[in-house]
């Protein structure tokens, strides 16, 4: 009896913020690998998340939100987008079902015109009245998608069925990445990005988009132990309490949650030791965006 052929390939996953596009690569990955909160705009760097079978391995590529930038790090991160739609085998758009608005219709009128396999996930349908949304799912079918699927992310609803059709979208090919390569990103970045998470989740709606962490040092001070420094920023002087917090308790929320999925993450135990620093308008300084992890290739 012959093998089935491996199968492998990349596949771009693209909408608005807050749609859930990362919450459905970390579902598709099985683990964490893309932060995920309440906020718009969560994801700034294109990031690569693999998942890996015995008879196939899909590379997924999360991008940020698209969006009209207004600051220089919005212009990086439609750069990403821009990036990830190049030298893909399919790509995997996402709406929100609760409410699907002009900008979402733009990006799947862009999305149609792209040459591959196109699939299109309308998320948070745990969420929607079937009724009240089939008007929406109709005129979605008019659209040159190759599948539409209803899917939870979060519960995982209808998601094993989306990820065979991607399984089945992808050419013969190569395992580009080991089998227990789950992402693309460094443990340096991913450590910053947990504490960042933590923070958008604790912060209230206008200081998130302005928030930036910065690795000072990650060492090993001895086996099992890791000491991490990093700065939080901010771009206002009045958001600093705020992320301070009364007696400093904010602060401490905010590492303490980070602390312990920096465990999980690295295996270890760790000291998380954290700073909040003031840079007036750093999303619009190219410097700034460099020091902390956005770097231009």
């Amino acid at each position: 009896m012959a093998n089935n052929p491996f199968r492998s390939g990349f596949v771009a996953i693209l909408g608005r913020p807050n749609v859930g596009k990362s919450s459905i690569l970390n579902r598709f990955v099985g683990e964490k690998v893309a932060i995920v909160s309440n906020h718009p705009q969560t994801t700034r760097n294109k990031l690569l998340g693999v998942a890996t079978h015995p008879d196939w391995q899909i590379v997924f590529v999360d991008t940020p939100g698209m969006h009209k930038p207004r600051t220089k790090l919005g212009e990086y991160m439609m750069k990403s987008v821009d990036e990830a739609k190049e030298g893909i085998d399919a790509v995997l758009a996402v709406v929100d079902g609760q409410f699907i608005g002009h900008g979402d219709w733009e990006i799947l009128r862009d999305v149609a015109n792209m040459q591959c396999p196109k699939f299109l996930a309308v998320n948070k349908i745990d969420l929607v009245h079937p009724e009240k949304f089939l008007p929406e799912l109709q005129k979605l079918g008019a659209l040159p998608f190759d599948q539409i699927v209803t899917v939870s992310a979060t519960r995982g609803d209808n998601m094993d069925k989306l990820l065979s059709l991607l399984v089945a979208a992808m050419p013969e090919g190569p395992k580009y990445f080991p089998d227990d390569m789950i992402t693309d990103q460094p443990e340096r970045v991913m450590c910053a990005e947990i504490i960042r998470e933590k923070a958008l989740w604790h912060l209230r709606e206008e200081i998130p988009h302005g928030v930036g962490v910065e690795m000072l040092s990650m060492r090993e001070e001895r086996p099992g132990m890791i000491e991490i420094h990093a700065n939080i920023y901010c771009e206002k002087a009045s958001h600093k309490p705020v992320i301070i917090g009364k007696q400093g308790r904010m602060l401490q929320t905010i590492g303490t949650q980070a602390r312990q999925d920096i465990e999980r993450l690295l295996g270890a135990r760790v000291n998380l030791r954290l700073w909040v620093k003031v840079r007036e308008d750093w999303r619009n300084r190219l410097g700034d965006l460099r020091a902390l992890g956005y770097e231009e290739e």
